[in-house]
């Protein structure tokens, strides 16, 4: 494959974390990337081998699978792989083949190493086992505000030890707070009730006033987590309480400070991966609201965050199926459990439902049916268990229409694309953003490819398709300026999913529909029809941009939920937002609005 280093360096710009890097960073790195190519079926690299390089696919596509051969990641055009064994030891921790003639892009281990080095925006993009890298920065800069406890257990100084013994089993925790109001008087941790009472042999009916440690060490809540560190082992003590204009907000233990340095996406997946059952990974996703907070905090990208959000949801399902494999024997014929929704795009926050289906070999005979009734059950189940809830609208394998042999599932998108109704178009898109998950994915390889090319040849149905997308509009009122929901238990809210991040989604997948595109991620999408004429170059940068920004200040909503305690939604206060964040979330709005009147108006394009 012929390819100039002019045109390299233009394919490097359609390409994130390249698209950051200034003309004379590109220029003098573009030269360092070698073309590999690869036929279909032929391994790129195998688990722990030495790792080469940095693999980026120019065309084709690469499967990547874990140590137990599940597939993980079908990837295509500017996605890149190997990163995980590169950012630790070398060491491949995955295995990589073709799935297609492909066309790789090689960058060098050392030159890939030094990249990293020097540009940060590549090295916070690749090294995703923490942010900023090694264990220290994260201690080095998290903000104490990010992993305190914000609502600590209190007490008052009049309270018996017997009674605050009590409080700190029923909470499970070493310590209280004495307080006076929002004031801090001092603090009781069970080592006080085990050398000043017990080892006295006071009684239990001593006020907690007599053994507390009074006006004890206290950080303010823009401390950093090595403060707290270096308090605790100057002074020898294993709480400190945060305290911010006189009032206790909060406190940090030796715990808090154990689950910050281990909080990794890669070490929930792997308790998940020998979770016995589906209660003990309940335990692993009830950690994925801290791990979205660290990973926001970090400065991770969005579309980082919700990758490795999403991956744990696909690990998890991964295990429920080896396990209800286990408990029902094996498949009496092949199947493939598929994601849809966010978790089909690899686009899951801190809030996500279930949404999955199931495809079966045709040699399936009635009698089979049970067997994948109970599985699809077991696993729906699990999931729901992990806090994945029930689908409000059944689209689940448990749901006999979403639970066929692949003939069936070939009816379906057939009359869906002939007969397009509201309702077919509503099933179509849902259907669009489908995603191999566990199984065998021969059964979903040509059926991909047959149904955007029969909905794209379609102009009824696509058309059908754009008026679809077209009712998830931006907040926007007469003048542009932004409007928020009127009524209801979200008034003056703005649905930051509903009507910010799903206009964007629709589009990605018109565009991905009119080009006959095969990523379902968003963004991936964008960035695929930016190449093609379903999408000019100046209207793919000005609408990633603008998905950009309502992705993370969705993401940063939800963090800011976590850090005071409150569950994550996607509803946003405009008044929580400076001037210039609402300007600049207004004119995001305003491109998709823009993209949206250009679609509806037959242009499909920002020119």
């Amino acid at each position: 494959m012929p390819l100039s280093p002019d045109g390299l360096i233009q394919f490097l710009k359609t390409v994130h974390p390249y698209d950051s890097l200034d003309a004379a960073r590109l220029a003098q790195l573009a030269p360092k990337f070698e073309v590999i190519h690869a036929n279909a079926g032929e391994e790129i690299y195998a688990l722990g081998a030495p790792m080469q390089g940095l693999y980026l696919v120019h065309h084709g596509e690469v499967e990547v699978f874990d140590e137990n051969g599940m597939a993980v990641s079908i990837l295509g055009p500017r996605n890149s792989f190997g990163e995980r064994g590169l950012t630790r030891d070398g060491i491949a921790v995955t295995t990589a083949s073709a799935n297609a003639e492909s066309a790789l892009l090689l960058l060098p281990r050392a030159d890939f190493d030094a990249l990293m080095q020097a540009e940060p925006k590549v090295a916070r993009f690749f090294d995703r086992r923490r942010p900023g890298g090694p264990a220290q920065s994260s201690l080095a800069t998290r903000r104490v505000a990010d992993f305190m406890a914000t609502q600590p257990i209190t007490c008052s100084s009049g309270l018996t030890c017997q009674s605050a013994a009590q409080l700190m089993r029923e909470h499970h925790i070493s310590s209280v707070c004495v307080t006076d109001g929002d004031t801090l008087e001092g603090i009781l941790t069970n080592r006080d009730l085990t050398e000043k009472v017990l080892a006295e042999g006071l009684p239990i009916s001593t006020p907690v006033a007599r053994i507390m440690t009074r006006d004890p060490l206290t950080l303010p809540s823009s401390a950093i987590a090595s403060d707290v560190l270096h308090a605790m082992m100057e002074h020898r003590i294993g709480h400190v309480p945060v305290v911010d204009a006189g009032k206790l907000s909060g406190i940090v233990t030796q715990t808090d400070l154990t689950r910050l340095q281990a909080m990794s996406s890669a070490e929930m997946i792997a308790e998940i991966a020998s979770a016995p059952d589906a209660a003990a990974m309940a335990r692993v996703t009830d950690r994925i609201p801290a791990l979205l907070l660290q990973l926001v905090a970090g400065g991770n990208r969005h579309e980082v965050v919700t990758r490795l959000i999403t991956d744990i949801a696909d690990a998890a399902t991964r295990r429920l199926l080896k396990l209800a494999e286990e408990r029902l024997g094996p498949p009496p014929v092949p199947y493939l459990w598929l994601a849809c929704g966010s978790q089909g795009r690899q686009e899951q926050t801190g809030v996500s439902d279930q949404d999955n289906c199931l495809m079966i070999d045709d040699a399936m005979q009635e009698d089979d049916a049970p067997y994948f009734e109970a599985l699809a059950q077991f696993v729906c189940d699990g999931l729901n268990t992990c806090g994945y809830v029930y689908c409000p609208g059944d689209m689940m394998a448990t749901t006999p229409r979403w639970r066929q042999p692949l003939r069936i599932w070939r009816q379906y998108f057939d009359g869906w694309i002939k007969t397009p109704d509201p309702m077919a178009q509503m099933l179509a898109s849902v259907m669009f953003d489908l995603r191999p998950i566990g199984g065998n994915r021969d059964l979903f390889n040509g059926l991909q490819e047959e149904v955007l090319q029969a909905a794209s040849a379609n102009s009824i149905f696509t058309a059908h398709m754009i008026s679809n997308s077209l009712k998830h509009t931006p907040p926007l009122g007469l003048l542009r300026g932004i409007a928020t929901i009127r009524s209801g238990e979200h008034r003056n809210t703005l649905d930051l999913k509903h009507n910010g991040v799903v206009p964007v989604v629709d589009l990605g997948r018109i565009y991905a529909l009119q080009a006959r595109l095969t990523p379902v991620n968003t963004r991936a999408r964008l960035e695929a029809a930016a190449l093609t004429s379903a999408l000019s170059p100046s209207g793919a940068r000005d609408l990633l941009d603008a998905y950009d920004l309502i992705a993370e200040t969705r993401l940063t909503h939800q963090a800011d939920q976590i850090r005071s305690g409150t569950a994550p939604d996607n509803f946003l206060a405009p008044s929580d937002l400076s001037d210039f964040e609402r300007s600049h979330l207004r004119d995001a709005f305003v491109v998709v609005k823009t993209m949206q009147s250009a679609l509806g108006h037959g242009k499909g394009m920002l020119g």
